[in-house]
């Protein structure tokens, strides 16, 4: 929806938009992990609800995914730790259709959606429902003003891509290749088509999928992208815990200074219009 926190966020410059699953590797080290992050510069958490068959996800984030669960996180523990952060920036939950679904005493999305608004999330990423069958969820994100985002693929084209942009609110996930997430050591050229076919839409467009260095952020904004969405490179550093060049905090914050300064650089690099 427009002017949502979420929307307000990619509207002015660039953003940074960092993910962790929750509870990797505990409940106090996330929260420990998402104020590093906002003190590097992220404007967005996503904030992943882990789910037993996170199809959009490589190695690296399942592996994470593993260690959230086996460390006893649920739907309720995670709206706990989201009321919990004291972070100012939108918290967007990233999560899969079956728990949303199955929350609370009755089967559909409402109970999740109304949960989630208390605990103070914004919106959601929801990768395995497709925008055909997202018309519950979407009514149910109008009810309690919160925003659905959808993500759009390098081979997403004609009438399914105008009904996710039909659907869609806050930003459009614009995945830079096909494949699972993974970080990578360069940037697709997949990407600058898919920033072209959603030129027409009024929606911020963040890019994700692979993104891990500063010279990836600064390249892809200056693509035209309003922001850069980054995880494995994050979580890696979780699975590596504290090394000799400082604790995960101080390397999440150091790495999301990084990529911010990445995505402002590429901003400035557009060409600027010409003056009549």
């Amino acid at each position: 929806m427009s002017g949502s926190r979420i929307d307000e966020a990619l509207r002015g410059e660039p953003a940074f938009i960092p993910y962790l699953a929750a509870g990797d590797p505990d409940v106090e080290s996330t929260k420990e992990y998402v104020r590093a992050l906002v003190r590097g510069g992220a404007d967005i958490v996503e904030l992943g609800l882990p789910f037993s068959e996170p199809i959009a996800e490589g190695s690296t984030i399942q592996n994470a995914i593993v260690r959230s669960l086996d460390g006893g996180m649920t739907p309720d523990a995670y709206f706990d730790l989201v009321e919990d952060l004291d972070v100012e920036v939108p918290i967007v939950c990233m999560t899969y259709y079956n728990l949303i679904y199955r929350y609370g005493s009755e089967e559909g999305p409402e109970s999740f959606v109304r949960r989630a608004a208390e605990a103070g999330i914004d919106g959601f990423v929801v990768p395995d429902l497709p925008a055909e069958e997202s018309d519950p969820l979407r009514e149910a994100c109008d009810s309690y003003g919160l925003d659905l985002v959808f993500i759009v693929a390098p081979t997403t084209r004609g009438d399914r891509l105008k009904r996710i942009m039909d659907q869609v609110s806050g930003y459009v996930y614009v995945q830079a290749r096909l494949g699972t997430t993974g970080a990578r050591t360069d940037v697709s050229e997949q990407t600058d088509m898919s920033l072209g076919r959603l030129e027409e839409w009024d929606v911020p467009k963040a890019v994700g999928f692979g993104i891990s260095e500063r010279e990836h952020a600064e390249r892809i904004v200056a693509g035209g992208a309003d922001g850069i969405i980054v995880g494995s490179a994050l979580v890696d550093i979780v699975a590596e815990g504290d090394t000799d060049d400082g604790t995960v905090a101080e390397r999440l914050e150091r790495k999301a200074r990084e990529l911010k300064e990445g995505a402002l650089a590429g901003a400035e690099s557009r060409p600027q219009p010409e003056r009549p």
